[in-house]
């Protein structure tokens, strides 16, 4: 699903739960937010996912609002090498931010 800044900023206090800046091959962003308990793409009104040029910029983006925890997802390449067998791995999580509890 998706959701677009402005269907964010319009919500009632919304808290986002976990903010995913997923890597793209290390020259854009794009944002994973989880709300509700929902996973949803940060998108503009035609449906487009955004992407940004940096980790901050979506973090700037988003600063109004309250995040509890944000991660750097960058998914592994390996799997996709050449000659390689198809393999499950777990995309590498760095955590830069999280709320006290």
């Amino acid at each position: 699903m998706r959701i677009t800044l402005e269907e964010l900023r319009n919500s009632k206090g919304p808290v986002i739960e976990l903010l995913e800046i997923i890597s793209l091959e290390g020259q854009h962003y794009m944002a994973r937010l989880t709300l509700d308990g929902r996973l949803l793409l940060l998108s503009d009104k035609d449906g487009v996912t955004s992407l940004f040029r940096s980790a901050w910029q979506i973090q700037d983006t988003l600063a109004g609002f309250q995040v509890r925890e944000t991660q750097v997802v960058h998914p592994s390449a390996y799997h996709e090498m050449v000659g390689m067998e198809p393999a499950d791995i777990e995309p590498m999580r760095i955590r830069v931010q999280r709320e006290k509890t």
